[in-house]
C-alpha cells in the first residue's frame, strides 16, 4: 500500500474512529449515568433532550415536589402554613440542592435553612407564576439560582406565593461525573487511536529502512552477493526495488570490470605470444644477413622478403589492437553513405580474388539481388568486415584446394551476404562463442592459425553498429558459412507529393 494511501487511511481513522468510539461511550454512559440520575432525582424516562438545557434539567429535579405543592395550593392552601408539612418538603428539596420559601402577602412565613438573604429581596411579585411548564426564573447575583413560583390564595383570601429555589452552583454530581467520564474516555480513545496508527506507520516504515541500512552496509563493505526483497508495494518498497536494481547493476559492473581486466590480460598475453613468433623470425633472418649466412643474392632476397612478411604480420596485429581499443571505447569513426550493393561487392570480390589466387584459393561470387538495391554503410568499415571474414576463412582452410563462395541475396527489407568456405569447420561447442572477444577455437595460439582472438568480435561490433546481424553455421571437416544481414535503403515517399 502506498504511503499516500496510508496517510489518507490514517487521517480517516483519526477522524472516524474517535467519533464512533465516543458515540459508543456516550450511549454506554447514557444507560448507566442517566439511569442513576433518574433514580436519585426521580426523573422519568421521557427522552434526554432536556440534558442539553440546564433550566429544564434542574426543573425536572424538583418536578415531583413542585406538583405536590401545586396540588396543595389548589386544594388545601392551609397546609402551606403548616410548619411540619413545610419542613418535610424543604428537607426533600435540600437533597436536590434546593430549598423552600413561602410568602403570604408581603411577609415570609417560611424560609429554608439554605436560603440566601440577598435572594429574598429579588423574588418576583404575586402573579408572575407559570404553572403550565417546567420553567422558572434564573437569578445571577451573589447566588446563581433557578426559582420556580406557585401563586395561591389562602383561606382568609390573602394572596401568597411558594418558591422552590435550586442552587446552580451545586448541580448534580452525576452530571459532572458524566462530563468528566466522557472527557477522559475521549482522551483515551484519541491516545489509543494515535498509538495504533503510530505503531502501524512505524513498523511499515522502519522495518524496510533497517533492511536498507543493512544492505547499504554490505555494499560499503564490498559485499554484493545478497538480495534485497521488498516487503510491500509502497514508496519504501519501490525504493527497495531501486536499491536492489542498483546492487545488481553494481555487481554486474564489478563482474564486467573483472572480466574486462581478465580479457585485457588475455589480450596482452595473446598479442605478446603472436608478436613473439614473427619477431623471433625477423631477428633470426636479420642475424643470418649480418653473419653472412645468406651468401647469395637469392638467399638474401628470400631473407629480406621473409622479414618483410613478418613485419606485415606484426603490423596487422597492431592495427587490430588499435581498432579493438576504439571498439572498446565506442570511438570507431563511421562515415555512412548510400552504397549500391552490386557494384560495391563486385569491386571487393575483384580485390580479394587477386590475393586469394596467389594463395591457391578459389573464389566464386553470386549476386541474386537487383542492380539498383542500395544500403547505408561505411565503405571502409564494411570492407574491413569482408576482409576479416575472408581472412579468417583462409586461415582455417585445410584442403589441398581451398574454395570460398560469396552470395548476395535479397530477403525482403534486408540484404543477406553469405561467406562459405570448405575449411575444417568449427566444433559445435565452440560455435556460440566465436564472436566473443579473445575467444580462440584453436588453442595452439600461434600467429599462423590462432590470431589475436578479436577479429570476429570487431566484425560483430561493426555489423551491429550498422543495424545488422551476423551469425554462423558450421560442420567439422566440411566448412563454415557466415551470414551477414544489413537493412536495405528505401526512399521515404512523401504522400503529399503523390497526391499532387
Amino acid at each position: 500500500m502506498k504511503f499516500r494511501n496510508k496517510i489518507i487511511i490514517s487521517f480517516c481513522l483519526i477522524i472516524f474512529v474517535p467519533i464512533v468510539l465516543a458515540t459508543a461511550v456516550l450511549f454506554s454512559f447514557q444507560k448507566i449515568q442517566i439511569r442513576a440520575i433518574e433514580q436519585n432525582y426521580g426523573l422519568k424516562q421521557e427522552g434526554y433532550r432536556y440534558f442539553s438545557n440546564s433550566v429544564q434539567l434542574l426543573s425536572r429535579f424538583t418536578r415531583g415536589i413542585y406538583q405536590e405543592l401545586l396540588e396543595a395550593s389548589q386544594n388545601r392552601p392551609e397546609a402551606l402554613l403548616d410548619a411540619a408539612f413545610l419542613d418535610e418538603k424543604n428537607a426533600a428539596l435540600e437533597e436536590k440542592a434546593s430549598y423552600l420559601i413561602v410568602r403570604k402577602d408581603q411577609e415570609f412565613v417560611f424560609i429554608g435553612e439554605s436560603a440566601s438573604p440577598g435572594l429574598l429581596t429579588q423574588l418576583p411579585e404575586y402573579g408572575n407564576a407559570d404553572e403550565t411548564a417546567d420553567s422558572g426564573t434564573y437569578f445571577d447575583g451573589e447566588e446563581q439560582a433557578l426559582v420556580r413560583q406557585i401563586d395561591l390564595r389562602f383561606a382568609d383570601n390573602e394572596t401568597g406565593s411558594v418558591f422552590i429555589v435550586t442552587r446552580l452552583e451545586e448541580m448534580v454530581p452525576e452530571v459532572k461525573s458524566l462530563a468528566a467520564d466522557i472527557l477522559v474516555s475521549v482522551i483515551l480513545i484519541l491516545v489509543l487511536t494515535a498509538c495504533m496508527l503510530s505503531i502501524w506507520i512505524y513498523t511499515s516504515l522502519m522495518n524496510p529502512i533497517k533492511k536498507l541500512q543493512i544492505a547499504a552496509q554490505n555494499i560499503k563493505d564490498g559485499n554484493l552477493d545478497f538480495t534485497l526483497e521488498p516487503e510491500s508495494n509502497d514508496e519504501i518498497g519501490e525504493l527497495c526495488k531501486s536499491f536492489e536494481e542498483m546492487r545488481q547493476r553494481l555487481k554486474d559492473n564489478t563482474e564486467e570490470k573483472i572480466n574486462a581486466e581478465r580479457e585485457n590480460k588475455a589480450l596482452i598475453s595473446n598479442i605478446a605470444h603472436d608478436l613473439k613468433t614473427p619477431i623471433t623470425a625477423v631477428k633470426g633472418y636479420a642475424e643470418g644477413l649480418i653473419d653472412g649466412v645468406a651468401d647469395t643474392p637469392e638467399k638474401q632476397e628470400k631473407y629480406i622478403r621473409t622479414i618483410y612478411n613478418k613485419a606485415n604480420e606484426m603490423d596487422t596485429l597492431i592495427n587490430e589492437l588499435t581498432l579493438y581499443s576504439k571498439i572498446d571505447t565506442n570511438r570507431i569513426p563511421y562515415n555512412f553513405a548510400k552504397i549500391r550493393v552490386s557494384s560495391y561487392f563486385a569491386d571487393c570480390v575483384e580485390e580479394i580474388g587477386l590475393d586469394l589466387e596467389s594463395k591457391n584459393v578459389g573464389l566464386s561470387y553470386f549476386n541474386y539481388a537487383d542492380e539498383d538495391v542500395m544500403i547505408i554503410a561505411d565503405v571502409e568499415q564494411l570492407r574491413r568486415v569482408i576482409h576479416n571474414i575472408i581472412g579468417n576463412s583462409v586461415k582455417y582452410l585445410d584442403k589441398q584446394r581451398g574454395q570460398i563462395n560469396i552470395r548476395i541475396k535479397d530477403v525482403g527489407d534486408f540484404i543477406q551476404i553469405e561467406f562459405e568456405d570448405n575449411g575444417r569447420g568449427i566444433a559445435a561447442r565452440d560455435l556460440p562463442y566465436i564472436f566473443d572477444r579473445f575467444y580462440r577455437a584453436d588453442t595452439s595460439r600461434n600467429s599462423a592459425t590462432g590470431g589475436s582472438g578479436i577479429g570476429l568480435s570487431i566484425v560483430k561490433k561493426i555489423v551491429e553498429d550498422h543495424g545488422g546481424k551476423i551469425w554462423a553455421t558450421s560442420k567439422e571437416s566440411i566448412g563454415t558459412v557466415m551470414y551477414l544481414v544489413i537493412r536495405k535503403y528505401q526512399e521515404v515517399v512523401n504522400e503529399q507529393s503523390i497526391d499532387n
